[in-house]
């Protein structure tokens, strides 16, 4: 038994003809035939006498009309409900971002979201790229922001923005007024970076081997803020992308001039999986702001021409 049966049954009951439900459903009157026929064969009795040129309902025909239309209203029912469900601006959204992502990129975004969808619940989890992974893998997470590369096939990945690398200096260093500095002519220098479960210790070891540089590393810590105090208080030099670039820690800001030494952020989402109007809404929201960070690009421009001392 089919809907499509069910609808052909009440047109004919509605417009009294097989022809004129024919029409009514666009559809051939010797499909519409065949379609009835079927139905009648499957109940094991006629619901239509065929008189001439009209129609009447059975007995058996009549006992099953109610029936019919009360599947085609449930039907529309559930459509409608499902509809709704997915217009929904109610829904949850969970967005898991990496911390060196987090606190730059996410708050200006996460108002702008809000405003658009006042009645949706917007949960952020701050976790470490393999954390993240196996977040999205479990479906604990509907979203995560990270850094790219990220090699696994069953993520659908979204480019947000790329951003350039800067290595960050004392402010007496002798390069700390340049316009760009290459990476080998650090080779002398002491380091500090962040720890190994940073997904950016890799980009940034990635930039320094491309200079052919095995850099002295003096520190280690799990956030920007402890590094740029410890260049500051000359402990080492950093790399850092351009929404971490702080100019009130004290250190001076100058572009890496490797071309390859950005960081592309990305959302990553499990392939195949659905979702709700909010959770694209959500998705579709970071998309607008695909590009360099217009808050983070003003704000780095005007670290980088910091006065001479």
């Amino acid at each position: 038994m089919e809907l499509q049966q069910l609808r052909y049954l009440c047109a004919i009951v509605e417009t009294g003809s097989f022809s004129r439900a024919a029409e009514h459903c666009h559809v051939a009157q010797p499909s519409l035939s065949q379609q009835i026929s079927k139905l009648e064969d499957e109940l094991g009795t006629r619901l239509f006498d065929r008189l001439g040129r009209s129609v009447r309902l059975t007995d058996a025909g009549r006992t099953f009309l109610p029936h019919a239309r009360n599947v085609l209203h449930q039907t529309e029912l559930a459509r409608s409900e499902v509809d709704g469900r997915r217009r929904d601006a109610r829904g949850t959204v969970i967005v898991g971002v990496i911390p060196t992502i987090a606190p730059y990129y996410m708050p200006v975004r996460i108002a702008a979201f809000r405003r658009q969808f006042p009645e949706s619940t917007l949960r952020i989890i701050e976790e470490t790229t393999p954390v993240l992974v196996e977040s999205l893998r479990n479906l604990s997470i509907d979203i995560a922001i990270l850094s790219l590369p990220l090699r696994h096939r069953e993520f659908e990945i979204a480019p947000l923005l790329t951003e350039r690398l800067y290595v960050a200096l004392p402010p007496d260093h002798p390069r700390a007024t340049a316009a760009s500095i290459s990476l080998r002519e650090l080779r002398e220098e002491r380091f500090v970076l962040l720890r190994d479960s940073h997904c950016f210790r890799e980009i940034a070891l990635a930039a320094c081997h491309r200079a052919h540089l095995d850099p002295r590393i003096a520190f280690e810590s799990g956030q920007f803020s402890s590094l740029l105090g410890m260049v500051a208080a000359g402990v080492g030099i950093s790399l850092v992308p351009e929404m971490a670039i702080d100019r009130r820690a004290g250190c001076r800001y100058v572009p890496i001039s490797d071309t390859k030494a950005v960081r592309t952020i990305a959302a990553a989402r499990l392939r195949g999986r659905s979702f709700s109007h909010v959770q694209q809404g959500f998705l579709e929201h970071l998309a607008k702001g695909v590009g360099p960070c217009p808050v983070t690009s003003r704000a780095a421009a005007a670290r980088v021409r910091q006065p001479r001392d």
